[in-house]
């Protein structure tokens, strides 16, 4: 089978791999559909996302579809045919957590996710033609969802878990900072949860068209002049830059929340961070999501359209391509979309 690999920084290959066989209370995924995110590109630039280092080569990709092609011994209740994603988690030990935390799977210290050199061995992700998983990892796709929309359910539960960090958005004005694909996804998991109105801000004109057709009441370019809205009640920062904390928290109403999705750095940065404390401002940090992979799928059934978020695809074979303009703004990319095989 063909797998995406990363070997190194700058070194990213299309290898040939053998293909996977189930085990026990396993499932053979035929992959179709991958989204490049912006750990992929950062073990590809890098060879290291966050504190995660690459120590051999990795299969890159968290954000997959696909349908069933072979079901281990010891599963039941999956068929052959069926369109699936994955929910990329997977505890290592016991999953208790302490009762302050119970439930929030997300915040469990030991966690290997699809893609990913947080450990040694790497866990390989989904950016190949096939893919065993642990059933209880699959997500079976709603009927009218297809495979290439499967595969945002993962950035899209992202989106609903920060939306969900929020407390009640219903009635709300909500304003949005960073118009990449999560926070494009946030504009439309703000209006599912029925936010009264979002206001979308980018430094990117592309980027805002798309937030626009996800749902933004109102976009602004930061770059063309405009401002963030004044006294914003809550503000969802999607951007990630450190440079963009002091406007978004001074744009942030005394007594607001402001929701801190976009990954910001690991290292020291220079942040003017004063109206936090002057403003008395609820700052609460989003991190992946918890069983969020579901309701993004049932908000897909119901309605939500991911598509405007997906601007490039590419096949497999032109990997190193996709993630190229996935990580170059000027080519006005948003969510782009690999080809890994099949059909949606």
């Amino acid at each position: 089978m063909k797998a995406v690999v990363v070997h190194g920084a700058n070194d990213l290959r299309v290898d040939e791999r053998p293909d996977p066989v189930p085990g026990m209370g396993e499932v053979l995924i035929a992959m179709e559909w991958g989204g490049v995110c912006g750990s992929d590109l950062a073990y590809w630039r890098h060879g290291s996302s966050g504190t995660a280092v690459l120590r051999s080569p990795l299969v890159l990709g968290h954000e997959v579809a696909g349908r069933i092609a072979a079901v281990g011994d010891g599963v039941t209740g999956y068929e052959v045919g069926l369109p699936v994603t994955v929910h990329p988690a997977e505890l290592v030990g016991d999953g208790c957590l302490p009762e302050r935390i119970a439930g929030r799977t997300n915040l469990y210290p030991r966690i290997r996710y699809f893609g990913s050199a947080a450990f040694d061995p790497h866990t390989d992700g989904g950016f190949s033609e096939l893919r065993v998983v642990r059933a209880d990892q699959l997500r079976p796709l709603p009927d009218g969802v297809s495979t290439e929309h499967g595969a945002l359910a993962e950035p899209l539960a992202v989106a609903l878990h920060a939306v969900h960090r929020a407390g009640t958005v219903r009635g709300r004005d909500v304003v949005v900072n960073g118009a990449g694909p999560i926070g494009s996804l946030v504009v439309a998991a703000a209006k599912y949860r029925g936010a009264a109105s979002v206001v979308a801000a980018d430094i990117s004109d592309a980027s805002l068209a798309v937030a626009k057709a996800m749902g933004a009441d109102e976009v602004r370019n930061l770059a063309a002049g405009d401002t963030l809205p004044d006294d914003a009640e809550l503000l969802f920062e999607a951007s990630g830059a450190p440079a963009a904390l002091g406007n978004v928290l001074r744009a942030t109403a005394r007594g607001g929340t402001l929701v801190q999705v976009g990954n910001l750095p690991g290292t020291a940065v220079s942040a003017v961070l004063g109206d936090l404390v002057t403003r008395e401002i609820t700052w609460v940090g989003a991190y992946r999501f918890v069983e969020e992979i579901s309701d993004a799928l049932a908000a897909m059934r119901d309605g939500l359209d991911v598509s405007p978020v997906i601007t490039h695809r590419f096949p497999i074979e032109e990997a190193e391509e996709a993630l190229a303009v996935a990580g170059d703004r000027s080519t006005g990319s948003s969510k782009v979309m690999l080809r890994l095989g099949g059909a949606s």
